[in-house]
């Protein structure tokens, strides 16, 4: 939450830093909700900032965003792309709402998505848990965090000595919440499941959605 919020840390200063010892969301000024993606090759940490929700739309935009900017100019022969994702949160396995706003992105893009979700209590093996969250913590950590460019700020400048760098894109959109998918989505979609954990990793395919692809 940004605001005047009291933040576990230590933080150095050269006068007291009075803040609120709650962080109650009335007295918040309003929320950064940050989603990451990490390129492993390159070692470059990508992080979206929302104002609003966290939903699959807002995933989605974020995964936009790093291919429109950076993704289709460091792979520009790319006709497939490969997703490591947690189980749960706005990209969760078991709702097919982030699989049909994944599959747009197939469509406008032509890539072929392929997605690897990791099984409940196993997304600690994700290597974006170890190799971009703990540092974009650690550069904020203890800083009272009164404005969404300060956040920015922050996470830009979260490295390592192995080279990571992290771009950050601040994105002031309102999300919809309580979005249903549409009634025959399950035959529309394209998507094949592989024969090995098909609930958890699938291929969605780029091209127009018909009746009888979903599998």
């Amino acid at each position: 939450m940004i605001g005047n919020l009291y933040r576990p840390g230590t933080l150095l200063t050269q006068s007291v830093v009075t803040t609120f010892d709650h962080d109650w969301p009335s007295l918040a000024d309003g929320v950064a909700i940050p989603h990451g993606l990490y390129d492993l090759k390159r070692n470059h940490g990508f992080v979206t900032i929302g104002t609003s929700h966290d939903t699959s739309e807002f995933a989605c935009d974020s995964l936009r965003w790093w291919w429109q900017t950076h993704g289709r100019h460091d792979y520009p022969g790319a006709t497939s792309l490969l997703l490591l994702c947690d189980g749960g949160g706005s990209n969760r396995s078991n709702t097919y709402l982030f699989k049909m706003d994944l599959e747009k992105f197939a469509q406008e893009t032509g890539l072929e998505v392929r997605v690897a979700h990791y099984p409940p209590y196993t997304s600690k093996y994700n290597p974006i848990e170890h190799r971009l969250f703990p540092h974009l913590s650690r550069a904020c950590q203890g800083v009272i965090l009164k404005s969404l460019e300060l956040v920015t700020e922050l996470m830009a400048k979260a490295s390592t000595s192995t080279g990571l760098r992290v771009s950050v894109n601040l994105l002031d959109k309102v999300y919809q919440t309580g979005r249903r998918v549409a009634a025959d989505v399950k035959e529309r979609i394209r998507i094949i499941r592989d024969d090995l954990l098909p609930k958890w990793n699938y291929r969605l395919l780029p091209g127009e959605s018909e009746p009888g692809t979903g599998i």
